[in-house]
């Protein structure tokens, strides 16, 4: 695939090699002041990389931190600590001109397309609105909102169609649509298929795979199914409460996962043969890894001592570091 050395909106040009985007060491707290300072953080010194045209896959369980980077990656989140770079600039903290500068090459795709389609337009002019924004003419944006709509596998009369005409499967279409009609260079794509059935769910990874490898694309795909993010991602990081408990390339992470959070999502993910599911039960009930509900939190040490059938004194007092282990950065004492 190759690499785009174009300027950016920055005047600075994409560098071979170099992260599109670097996350390190990110925190983020909810609330304000002293509350804030108080709280755990939602996201506890995450770090990682997307290179261009590349699919970096964020994996865990709900309130494990995934949403929340992604949208301090776009700006709806401050950042508490660390920072966020862009093509080589700090948008950590940027202001709301620069994100707006930005807006062309940082877009996502929610999971309730509904959310970014207005109910009282037509589809044509919520495709066309971020283009307008941008000084294209009235004409040439809805040629490009149609020609878009082809690309995702719609008829080009559907821009004078509302969202009410659509399917759900048809309405994500049209949020990808939205989201890369810009011809963005990094996408965030946060449970974008959790709300479809399985065959259109299908389509729209499929499609999501043929955009990225058509336009270089790169995306952060943000998922609670593991097996969902290996077929799309080329790299995986499992995060549990707001940490990295795992990260490596797809294959090595969830066929040879080292971390027990890893082993017991990957035994958890469904499959349609029986007999496999039932095997992958049985594995996970081996594993002997308590259910969230079943566990608080640990105070201290690694946060997922107080579930993990592996852990000693050691993992409820010292936070494990990532270490190498095989293919795979692990954040354990005993991987």
């Amino acid at each position: 695939m190759s690499i785009d050395t174009s300027p950016g909106q920055d005047g600075t040009a994409q560098v071979p090699g170099r992260p599109l985007l670097e996350v390190a060491d990110l925190v983020v707290r909810y609330g304000r002041g002293r509350k804030a300072a108080a709280a755990p953080p939602a996201v506890d010194g995450v770090s990682f990389g997307i290179l261009p045209g590349e699919t970096v896959g964020l994996v865990g369980e709900s309130g494990s931190g995934k949403s929340t980077i992604g949208k301090a990656i776009l700006g709806l989140e401050k950042c508490s600590a660390g920072s966020v770079r862009y093509n080589g600039t700090d948008i950590t903290h940027a202001g709301a001109a620069r994100r707006r500068e930005l807006g062309g090459e940082l877009r996502a795709v929610f999971q309730d397309p509904n959310s970014s389609l207005n109910p009282r337009q037509s589809i044509g002019a919520s495709l066309a609105e971020p283009l307008r924004i941008r000084g294209v003419a009235a004409g040439d944006a809805r040629r490009r909102a149609a020609d878009m709509l082809a690309r995702v596998g719609l008829p080009r009369e559907a821009v004078d169609r509302h969202p009410a005409q659509f399917s759900g499967g048809q309405r994500q279409r049209i949020a990808v649509a939205r989201a890369l009609i810009c011809e963005p260079k990094l996408v965030v794509c946060d449970e974008a298929v959790s709300a479809l059935d399985l065959s259109t769910q299908a389509q729209v990874l499929n499609l999501l795979a043929d955009l990225r490898d058509e336009r270089g694309l790169s995306y952060l795909f943000i998922a609670h199914d593991i097996s969902v993010v290996r077929f799309l991602a080329q790299r995986v990081v499992v995060l549990y409460r707001g940490q990295v408990m795992e990260s490596g390339p797809a294959a090595a992470v969830t066929e040879s996962p080292k971390h027990p959070f890893t082993q017991a999502l990957v035994a958890a993910s469904p499959v349609p043969r029986p007999a496999e599911q039932a095997a992958r039960r049985h594995q996970r009930e081996a594993l002997g890894v308590r259910t969230a509900a079943a566990a608080a939190a640990a105070p201290a040490g690694c946060p997922f001592s107080n579930r993990c059938p592996l852990a000693t004194d050691l993992c409820r007092t010292q936070r494990p570091a990532l270490r190498t282990a095989g293919m795979s950065d692990v954040a354990c004492h005993y991987a």
